[in-house]
């Protein structure tokens, strides 16, 4: 028997004792609204008879009295008085296929007020007997300050499964001005689960002003899921049809090719961006940080997006050549493979921390310079070739030694395990094998020989294991999703597809699906922001940016591919808002009272255009790790993707992702895959003043611009289809 609280015990028998107040049939759903004094319930009767119940709204130390009640075929408001204040409860149901139940609670209190509790909204409820009696399992819920969500089903009865998504955009309000936090309101303990409205500690909630309180969506399921591939491919869905009912906020755009001439002259130019060693310059990780060796990891992570802004610009830029030319010191014969740290400096590394030691691997940081050495490598860079070519038997070696499974620290030269876990029966960097398999794809293409295919796949089958919990940081497992489906496509195993959707599962339910409008969050958008790992209080500018390249790519490879519309659907969204978004990593596009004065490593300048490393939303300041040199290639990998150069004349730039573009005379011709539903945006930004006039077309119809002067037109245009520019 579950142990549950006063406001819990006594809540079947309160709706079984009251009498309905309505009653709405809605597809095969039956939904009763019940006042029993202190709670207004809304419950929910599924297909079989099991029932949720809801509590929309609760009295606290009072009662309700029903002042109103307004139904008509699209929704229901019920107004409420008590002693406290007055509520209003909206209720409607956005979606004539799917059974989707919404409700928002807004709240007027009389006199100010402190919030020191307020009870779950969930409870299931039995045909008979105690609610102590169920059972249910959580597939997944809110951590920190990702989508306030909850994805569950009710085993004991079986009653079937619900998605519950509350609407943490409508609470900003309270936040601000109780100066409270929408984290960790969605979860609970069973049976008792559901939102939680923030406790009040610091000030009250204000009078005579409306609040919104609740703004929930729940999707029902007759069935019971228990597979991980079925949970993944049902929260993938949800979330799409969650999504498309939500009120999304607007994009703001930002001109990244002056962000990336910005980025360039501040990253040559500043010194605390660089440290010298045998006549050869690398980059610090961290700006003005002189202690901590050059690392590999942060050379290759600014040189591979950089190299795309090259061939993209038509223009050498000086700074590949210096980071080309330090590469091959990175090669450690002790071992024949890149090293994390510069060989010849290991002398300086203070041991301050696990990894700060000679020879200690993080086992993501052997794989990812590689990665981009693999990248280079394809784009013909012999230096880079050589040197992922002579590394990758050690590689190999240590995969094999670890059985495809790695911890989180070991000895390069002993592979004596140092770190097994991230926390106890947790496992270790669970999606590693995943950016392994990754990393081997590479390979095949570069060799051609099959023996890399084979190590990928043997990789692969090692996260079927994991279910729900693969990603350990989402660049590497967006990366594995990536790698999944390319094995999908070269072998038609399912199980590789279906592993993929587990990897974007993790992904997305990693994600900040509402846009903090409190606190310092107020100065920038924050929808749809990724965290880098699932317990990151705070997101990340490197991992934003290979998660959006690599989603961008994932895209691009399943054009052959029926996948999952959702997907479609997620991933086109993602990278509309990551574009508008990622720009405010840079902190001159920040008010400096955001600004930590205190910086774990190097220091910050305001003024510089290289991107924090870390965002928080609400009252946390931003910047608190530091200044994050290897995150300046942001701007090299937004501008290849989603500008197109025509001449000297004009650019074209689309916020989704360009599956596949050509030029054919005056002719571009782009083709997106997202939703047909939902838009993106195309702007055609002219270079210099031309008369050219400009015609543009989406499936043969021809499209109006919304806004249109000498310089700029922009067109709202369907996110799926083939446009056609013509001047």
């Amino acid at each position: 028997m579950n142990t549950i609280t006063p406001w819990s015990a006594t809540a079947h028998a309160d709706i079984e004792n009251s009498e309905i107040l309505l009653e709405r049939k809605v597809l095969a759903y039956t939904y009763q609204f019940y006042n029993t004094g202190d709670s207004l319930w809304i419950v929910a009767v599924l297909p079989g008879s099991g029932q949720i119940a809801f509590r929309a709204a609760f009295a606290m130390n009072s009662c309700f009295e029903v002042s109103n009640l307004f139904d008509d075929q699209d929704s229901v408001i019920i107004l409420l008085n008590s002693r406290l204040g007055n509520y209003e409860v909206r209720v409607d149901f956005p979606d004539t296929v799917t059974p989707v139940l919404h409700y928002t609670t807004s709240f007027t209190a009389n006199v100010p007020l402190m919030m020191p509790f307020w009870p779950r909204d969930i409870i299931p409820l039995t045909q008979n007997g105690n609610i102590a009696n169920t059972a249910g399992k959580i597939h997944m819920e809110q951590f920190g300050s990702r989508s306030g969500l909850l994805f569950s089903s009710i085993t004991k009865p079986q009653t079937g499964s619900f998605f519950y998504f509350q609407n943490l955009t409508s609470l900003s309000d309270y936040c601000e001005s109780t100066k409270t936090e929408s984290k960790n309101t969605v979860g609970g303990n069973w049976p008792e689960i559901g939102f939680q409205l923030p406790i009040t500690d610091k000030l009250p909630l204000p009078p005579d002003r409306a609040f919104i309180i609740s703004d929930a969506y729940i999707i029902f399921h007759a069935e019971i899921f228990e597979e991980a591939a079925t949970i993944c491919e049902y929260f993938l869905n949800n979330l799409v049809k969650i999504y498309k009912v939500l009120h999304q906020p607007i994009i703001e755009y930002n001109h990244w090719p002056d962000i990336a001439q910005k980025v360039i002259a501040d990253l040559t130019q500043n010194k605390g961006a660089w440290t010298q060693k045998d006549g050869l310059s690398y980059l610090n990780a961290y700006l003005c940080d002189y202690e901590t060796p050059p690392e590999s990891m942060v050379q290759l992570a600014v040189l591979a997006p950089l190299k795309e802004y090259e061939k993209w610009s038509g223009e050498k830029q000086p700074v590949c050549e210096d980071l080309i030319k330090g590469l091959s010191a990175f090669y450690d014969k002790k071992i024949n493979c890149i090293n994390r740290w510069l060989p010849s400096m290991t002398d300086k590394l203070d041991e301050s921390e696990e990894q700060k030691k000679e020879m200690v691997m993080d086992s993501w940081y052997l794989h990812h310079p590689l990665m981009n050495l693999a990248r280079l490598a394809l784009q013909g860079d012999k230096t880079a070739e050589k040197l992922v070519l002579d590394s990758i038997e050690y590689v190999i070696k240590t995969a094999h030694h670890f059985n495809y499974e790695w911890p989180v620290f070991y000895n390069m030269e002993t592979l004596e395990v140092i770190k097994k876990e991230t926390a106890p029966g947790a496992g270790g960097e669970r999606d590693v094998p995943g950016a392994y398999a990754h990393l081997m794809l590479l390979l095949f293409k570069i060799t051609k020989e099959k023996c890399y295919l084979n190590e990928a796949e043997k990789a692969a089958k090692k996260l079927e294991d994991l279910g729900l919990n693969i990603l350990y940081q989402a660049n590497n497992t967006a990366f594995a999703a990536g790698a999944l489906l390319e094995l999908f496509k070269i072998t038609n195993k399912k199980l590789y597809l279906d592993l993929s959707y587990v990897c974007l599962a993790g992904l997305f339910k990693n994600i900040q699906l509402y846009d903090c409008r409190y606190g310092f969050g107020k100065n920038y958008t924050n929808f749809f922001s990724i965290f880098p790992l699932n317990d990151a209080p705070y997101t990340a500018a490197y991992e934003e940016l290979e998660v959006y390249a690599a989603l961008s790519e994932y895209l691009i490879q399943a054009r052959d591919v029926a996948i999952l519309p959702a997907v479609k659907t997620l991933i086109a969204e993602f990278v509309k808002y990551a574009i508008g978004r990622i720009a405010f990593y840079y902190p001159p596009l920040l008010p400096k009272e955001m600004l930590s004065e205190q910086v774990k490593t190097g220091e910050i300048q305001a003024d510089l255009w290289v991107p924090l490393e870390d965002l928080y939303n609400g009252w946390e300041k931003s910047g608190q790790v530091g200044q994050e040199v290897y995150g300046a290639g942001m701007a090299f990998g937004v501008v290849p993707r989603q500008y197109i150069k025509i001449g000297g004349e004009f650019l074209l730039f689309v916020d989704y992702p360009i599956i596949h573009q050509s030029k054919r005379g005056n002719t571009v011709t782009i083709k997106l895959d997202g939703d047909k539903d939902l838009n993106c945006n195309l702007k055609i930004i002219k270079i210099k003043n031309s008369s050219i006039k400009m015609e543009v077309f989406q499936d043969k119809q021809t499209q109006k611009p919304f806004t249109a002067d000498a310089n700029i037109h922009e067109y709202k245009i369907s996110g799926r289809g083939t446009i056609k520019i013509q001047w």
